[in-house]
């Protein structure tokens, strides 16, 4: 069984600052991709931004220059740094990850719970 189980969101104030934190955990053979989306009611779940096992990274338009995606591979952790926090941003942010459980078998893919962030004065 894998599990991923994020933390760091809350209430921020407009232009404030917000790390997220993803902690993966169980089989766990290797991760290859860590990324975090966002949701709100009534739209598509959005890609926010993705982390390979290397050093590439790619981020959604909107939060280019604000937020920034890292990872600690050998916690098997993510993380977002969120900065210049807009209205906009208010979703529940959910951290995925593909990872191979064991050798030989293929890359799934897991989604945590996910954490509420709300941008508001």
């Amino acid at each position: 069984q894998v599990q991923l189980v994020e933390s760091g969101g809350g209430l921020v104030q407009p232009g404030g600052s917000l790390t997220l934190s993803c902690v993966a955990s169980g089989t766990i053979f290797s991760i290859y991709t860590m990324a975090w989306y966002r949701q709100t009611p009534g739209k598509q779940r959005e890609l926010v931004a993705v982390k390979t096992s290397g050093s590439s990274t790619n981020y959604a338009d909107s939060v280019k220059g604000r937020f920034t995606i890292s990872r600690d591979n050998a916690k098997k952790m993510a993380y977002l740094q969120m900065n210049s926090l807009r209205p906009e941003d208010t979703a529940v942010y959910i951290c995925n990850a593909k990872i191979r459980p064991r050798v030989g078998l293929p890359l799934n893919d897991y989604w945590g719970q996910g954490t509420q962030v709300t941008v508001s004065s």
